[in-house]
């Protein structure tokens, strides 16, 4: 099947590509780009003022199947992918049971066969992520995870990150760590600062999450291998992955769109949807964030999407479930915050949502030119549109954002044949 896009801006630092054009597609694969294509074909979609870049890959999502169906399933979070804009997610292994097996791999990506979205199983670190026992990595290596984590916890003792790290290096596989001191933040549930005495709710401090950031990176520095620190929040947590990284050490970072979007001010109403793990903090965390986006300091934006029923998340702020989803407000959230407010260029997104974390966890290429597949992410820059929970494809609705109004939004993803666009999946093939 020949289908032609036209009229689109195409935009891949990869291969220097910046123009506006037409893109041929057959059977899935890319045959031509040029300024203008006059081709037989058998579908041609005027893509005019949208842009066509590398299809985007968010590295840290929650499925929650096996085990919550009820919040989410690998279906409807490829939906939600989908509906976001990505072509590829990696989701994280705190199921029930949990990702630490090849037989849980295998049941991801059984769910997973014949997507649009391609999905990446990471696998635990420790035997049901309890922290006791390292789970068995090669197995899982050879079943197909992209990285390893016990996310939703830290990896529980050194001796245990120092193992990982030296098991998974035979891999070349990263160690992907949620940095938290559990000894500072037990009944913690918003950021340490003026604003918890405040709103006299119990506080979880920055100071845990730098401790274990620390450790971490002087484990790193013994044994070698490769570190992802998630969904950092705090500016003492950015500098020390500023230091690591001049110091030469296989180490990279990722800020969530929450995280550069919020303070804790947002906890004010108490409206649970703010409680995450780590905890929203202060103006001068968001701005640390953003400077280390800046620099490259901060290497992908991931959504951390965690579904939650409604029934969980009505309960009191103190004893709600930590999370928000994101898949469906990620692309938007940046756009607004980095894109139109002079941040960062296309290009500096394309490669912090697409190529790097393509890059650190080894998935599969998006590339603009002919001879590659077709994995794409449209873009509508300019659209302006307000975040309604209510039309998400993900089967939980546990966002802040309702309401809000953003520019910039996913209009379409291209990948393994499929072409998801005006809210229909089209076959390519």
């Amino acid at each position: 099947m020949k289908v032609l896009l036209k009229n689109a801006f195409l935009i891949d630092p990869q291969v220097e590509l910046n123009i506006k054009g037409d893109l041929l597609i057959e059977d899935g694969v890319i045959s031509k780009i040029d300024t203008s294509i006059k081709e037989n074909v058998d579908e041609i979609f005027d893509l005019k003022n949208l842009v066509v870049v590398p299809g985007f890959a968010d590295a840290h999502v929650h499925l929650r199947e096996p085990g919550r169906e009820d919040e989410e399933t690998v279906q409807s979070g490829i939906e939600a992918g989908m509906n976001g804009g990505f072509s590829a997610l990696c989701c994280m292994p705190n199921t029930e049971p949990a990702i630490d097996c090849a037989e849980v791999v295998t049941f991801v990506k059984d769910r997973a066969a014949n997507s649009l979205v391609d999905v990446y199983p990471i696998g635990a670190v420790t035997k049901k992520r309890e922290g006791k026992e390292l789970a068995l990595l090669g197995e899982m290596y050879e079943a197909g995870v992209v990285g390893f984590s016990d996310d939703g916890d830290p990896i529980s003792t050194s001796k245990i990150m120092k193992y990982a790290l030296e098991y998974s290096s035979m891999f070349d596989l990263p160690i992907i760590e949620h940095c938290e001191d559990k000894s500072l933040t037990e009944n913690g549930v918003m950021n340490e600062s003026i604003n918890s005495t405040k709103f006299g709710l119990p506080p979880h401090p920055s100071l845990a999450e730098v401790i274990i950031a620390l450790r971490d990176i002087a484990i790193l520095r013994y044994t070698g291998g490769k570190l992802h620190l998630a969904h950092i929040s705090a500016k003492e947590t950015v500098e020390v992955l500023r230091l690591a990284k001049k110091e030469g050490l296989n180490i990279t970072g990722e800020v969530t769109p929450h995280h550069f979007s919020l303070t804790d001010d947002a906890v004010e109403n108490y409206d649970t949807n703010t409680k995450v793990n780590p905890p929203l903090r202060t103006q001068q965390d968001v701005n640390a964030l953003i400077e280390a986006l800046k620099d490259g300091t901060i290497d992908i934006i991931a959504s951390d999407h965690a579904p939650h029923s409604i029934e969980e998340k009505e309960w009191e702020y103190i004893y709600a479930p930590f999370g928000m989803i994101g898949l469906e407000t990620s692309i938007g959230l940046t756009l607004t915050k980095l894109y139109h407010s002079k941040i960062l260029s296309i290009e500096e997104i394309i490669y912090k949502m697409s190529i790097n974390p393509r890059k650190i966890f080894k998935l599969k290429e998006a590339v603009i030119k002919p001879g590659a597949a077709a994995n794409l992410t449209i873009l509508d820059l300019e659209k302006e549109w307000i975040v309604d929970k209510f039309s998400f494809k993900s089967k939980s609705i546990n966002t802040p954002f309702h309401g809000w109004k953003l520019k910039g939004k996913s209009a379409g993803v291209i990948n393994n044949s499929k072409f998801f666009f005006e809210n229909k999946l089209i076959d390519l093939i």
